[in-house]
């Protein structure tokens, strides 16, 4: 897309925020197929699924081809971008988290550890 990376992470999170929408991803991650097979697919009418496609094509998620045999069919395929982004993002929150999460701990453990300094109790 041409939006700044944080707009096109947007868009691919909202795109995929649909459980349809999300369908057509995991159908589309096996090869191009044609709109009518996606909506047969997922049981959709033909309206419903452009509209689906619309949204997935805005995203930048998905692009549109016509085979020169037959103007009227549209073929669809994912385009990697959006996901590789969607994955890099991902990978830096996992990143993010798994450090909070390493300092956590190491200040739990700190605060478990018997005090070296302190003098032993004596018995009364």
């Amino acid at each position: 897309m041409s939006g700044s990376p944080a707009r096109d992470l947007d868009r691919t999170l909202a795109a995929l925020a649909d459980p349809h929408r999300r369908r057509v991803v995991d159908l589309l991650s096996r090869g191009p197929r044609a709109a009518g097979d996606l909506a047969r697919e997922l049981a959709l009418s033909a309206p419903s699924m452009s509209r689906h496609l619309r949204t997935l094509r805005e995203s930048g998620l998905v692009e549109e081809s016509h085979p020169t045999f037959d103007a009227r069919v549209r073929i669809y395929a994912l385009r990697p971008e959006p996901m590789a982004n969607l994955l890099r993002w991902l990978e830096e929150a996992e990143r993010l988290w798994s450090e909070q999460l390493l300092a956590f701990k190491a200040h739990l453990e700190r605060k478990l550890e018997p005090d070296c300094d302190a003098e032993p109790e004596k018995d009364a």
